[in-house]
């Protein structure tokens, strides 16, 4: 079973720049997407062999999670149950026979820091969230989480201590995501594999010098570890800020 995620940065404009080849060729089971920024009406990608969930935020425009899956899950559920983050349309979840999969869009502490208390509050929330799920079954995670974890992650990390993105309240509090009974599943496979990232400022020639962050990540339950065969950053699809991420299950 063949899982992407893609923060899409706008699926309306995403769609203008190929994103239905990369569909149709890397033919995932699953597709998970992020930043939708569109409800079901300002789009017209439908694939017939898929069953589509989108979760638009109430602010035109903004947010909002949709996943395109050619396996008909047991239920599925929009938000976490907390109604200020659910308004923004930042998670769905798919139960499936072996496990549960969670699409998640992080929020952004902004430039000035100014969402931190926000974001630890969506950390905490998130957290109970998957861990009340972990109990009943294994849990793949995917999505933009807005941190990159390790010096690792991004390409100037002294310079970006303390920055959006980069601060040790985000870094800490993933690391705890972690300590919870999840693996990073990129870096299980590549342990030391620097230079890999997911996203890239749109600033002229940052893409082309690869000067980038690891902000994407699959976390799988550490018992569901074995039944990933692969983790991979498909850095040459362009399309967005971001590039899709992905995993196989056997």
């Amino acid at each position: 079973m063949k899982i992407v995620s893609w923060n899409v940065a706008g699926f309306r404009a995403c769609l203008k720049k190929g994103f239905q080849n990369f569909f149709e060729e890397i033919d995932a089971d699953v597709f998970c997407l992020q930043e939708v920024k569109a409800t079901k009406e300002q789009y017209d990608f439908h694939p017939k062999r898929y069953f589509e969930y989108l979760f638009p935020a109430e602010r035109k425009g903004y947010s909002g999670t949709l996943i395109y899956s050619k396996v008909e899950p047991i239920s599925c559920v929009y938000g976490i149950g907390c109604k200020k983050f659910d308004l923004e349309g930042r998670s769905i979840t798919l139960e499936f026979t072996d496990f549960y999969l969670v699409n998640l869009y992080v929020p952004n502490v902004k430039r000035t820091l100014e969402r931190m208390d926000e974001r630890m509050e969506w950390e905490k929330i998130v957290q109970a969230y998957l861990k009340k799920l972990d109990k009943k079954k294994s849990v793949v995670i995917c999505g933009d989480f807005n941190v990159a974890h390790t010096e690792m992650d991004i390409k100037n990390a002294k310079q970006n201590v303390g920055n959006a993105g980069f601060t040790n309240e985000e870094r800490e509090k993933f690391t705890e995501l972690l300590n919870c009974g999840f693996i990073d599943t990129y870096r299980y496979y590549h342990p030391d594999t620097k230079d890999s990232y997911t996203w890239w400022s749109y600033m002229k020639g940052v893409r082309e010098r690869n000067i980038g962050w690891r902000i994407d990540y699959f976390l799988v339950s550490n018992r569901f570890i074995k039944e990933i065969d692969e983790a991979k950053v498909y850095s040459d699809i362009y399309g967005s800020d971001h590039c899709p991420i992905g995993i196989e299950i056997k």
